[in-house]
């Protein structure tokens, strides 16, 4: 199902003559107005230590609970991506972190409610030293640090998380 099908009536103006106007809008035929579906900012972070370990994480909640996961989330409003990288950071694994490097980015889909948002998950990088000592909080279940080498993208249970470690992992060993 497509995001905009959930929205049948204006938010302006309350018509139900809120109809498609192209692949990623609807438009009221009442009052103008045009209301864009564009995705949701979210950020994943690929934490090393000194070490070369990777910071993982084990869902706590679905999608994908369970499975493992990197540090991460949706951005807030009023909040810059790095912003957001970073409290999503301190939520989930306790540590304040002040360098987050960009990466790349990869389009993506994420079941909430029985919608299907779309995001832009932005990849990231964070250097930590070896004596931090993270702490699983907010939804993520348990973390642990990983050699690059154990690492398999097909344990991470969501699908653009998957593609950014495989890619992660590629880029990583070409250096």
């Amino acid at each position: 199902m497509h995001p905009l099908d959930k929205f049948q009536y204006c938010p302006v103006c309350g018509s139900k003559a809120f109809t498609v106007h192209d692949f990623k809008s609807k438009q009221c035929e009442a009052c103008g107005f045009t209301y864009y579906a564009n995705p949701c900012s979210a950020t994943a972070a690929f934490i090393r230590n000194k070490r070369g370990e990777l910071l993982v994480v084990r869902r706590g909640k679905e999608p994908a609970k369970d499975t493992l996961d990197l540090p991460g989330g949706f951005v807030d409003m009023q909040e810059t991506v790095e912003e957001g990288m970073r409290r999503e950071i301190q939520e989930e694994t306790g540590l304040t972190v002040s360098e987050v490097s960009y990466l790349f980015s990869i389009p993506n889909q994420y079941l909430y409610s029985d919608m299907l948002i779309h995001t832009i998950d932005m990849f990231y990088e964070v250097r930590v030293d070896n004596d931090v000592k993270p702490v699983a909080d907010d939804d993520a279940a348990a973390l642990g640090w990983m050699l690059l080498e154990k690492v398999n993208p097909k344990d991470f249970g969501l699908k653009s998380i998957s593609q950014g470690v495989e890619r992660y992992l590629t880029e990583s060993l070409r250096k």
